[in-house]
Parts: C-alpha cells; sequence; structure tokens
C-alpha cells in the first residue's frame, strides 16, 4: 500500500464535445466547478476468476463523492494522454496493478455534488480480469472489497446512496448489454 498523491487539482484535462473531438484543456478544478464542463473520463471494472468485481470506497478527502464506494477506478486522461495509457497509469497508480482492458462503451453523464461542484464527463467504460491483490494507494481510496454479482446487485438496491452515480450508470448498462464480456473475461 502507497500514500503517493497521484491527482492533482492543476493538471490538465481534455476537454471534448459529445461526439469525443477535443476542443481544448482545463485544469481539473476548473472542469469540476459548478456545472462542470465537458472532459474525457474512463472508469474501469476489474473482474477476478469467480466474477467478482473489485469496488473501492473513495478516500474521504474528494472533493466530489468522497467515501461513496465506486468500480475499481475511475480517472481522466490528462493533457497529451490517450485512453490506453492513461488507463493503465491510473491502474497502477491507484490499485497498484496493470491489466488488459476491453473497451465497452461511452456515455456522456452530469451529476452535481450539492454546491462543492459536478462531474460532466464523456466517460469510456472498460472491463478487465486480475486475480492479483491490489496494493491500493491510500490517499485515493479508503476500502476495498470483491463481491459476486448477486452481492452487488442486492446492495445496489438496499444502499443505493452509498454508491457514486456514474457507477450505478454504468453498472446498470453492463449488467444489461455486456454480462455475456463480463463472464467472460
Amino acid at each position: 500500500m502507497s500514500g503517493k498523491i497521484v491527482s492533482f487539482d492543476d493538471e490538465k484535462l481534455i476537454l471534448v464535445d459529445k461526439n469525443d473531438n477535443e476542443i481544448g484543456y482545463e485544469t481539473k478544478e476548473v472542469c469540476h466547478n459548478g456545472d462542470g464542463i465537458l472532459h474525457r473520463a474512463f472508469s474501469i471494472f476489474i473482474f477476478n476468476s469467480n466474477h467478482e468485481l473489485l469496488i473501492q470506497q473513495r478516500d474521504a478527502s474528494k472533493r466530489l463523492w468522497g467515501g461513496y464506494w465506486s468500480n475499481t477506478c475511475c480517472s481522466h486522461p490528462r493533457k497529451g494522454e490517450s485512453y490506453d495509457i492513461a488507463t493503465q497509469r491510473r491502474l497502477e497508480e491507484e490499485i497498484g496493478f496493470q491489466t488488459p482492458l476491453q473497451y465497452l462503451f461511452r456515455f456522456q453523464y452530469q451529476a452535481k455534488f450539492g454546491d462543492l461542484g459536478s462531474e460532466n464527463e464523456l466517460c469510456s467504460v472498460y472491463i478487465g480480469h486480475s486475480d492479483q491483490k491490489p496494493a491500493v494507494n491510500e490517499t485515493e481510496i479508503m476500502d476495498w472489497k470483491y463481491l459476486s454479482l448477486t452481492e452487488l446487485n442486492r446492495d445496489l438496491m438496499q444502499h443505493p446512496h452509498l454508491y457514486t452515480p456514474w457507477f450505478k450508470m454504468e453498472w446498470e448498462r453492463i449488467s444489461k448489454e455486456y454480462l455475456d464480456a463480463v463472464l467472460n473475461t
């Protein structure tokens, strides 16, 4: 486990239009102010050989949805980074390992977190497989666990308020449209 700081308010994110065309760059802080500015993001779902999903509880110090449970890893490509480079960088920084990923889909969403800011993202969703034990970055992650698909669906129904909005949207689509991909990872 590490405690290295890997996320910075002044890192430049990639602004995009609804078709994922780059239109400029802005700091992470500015991108998340107010209603947010549309920018690239990604979400990663890592499953083990038992088809259990590795989920994380975001560190409480996070500006948006600190303390909430979410998918294995999520972040943003930085200025000059491809999705391939950014996803592997962030897996290593947060979870402590890298693994091949399969792209599933891209979607746009906006979610406001009280008066603290908003997510306004064009998010690419990936799945992967690993049986490696996470070596989580404690500046990013408070807790982590593996959940079976049954346990995950039950907990999302019973405690939806404990999960990030993007995770709930992504999992709903994955479980309806991409379950074969999950079971074959």
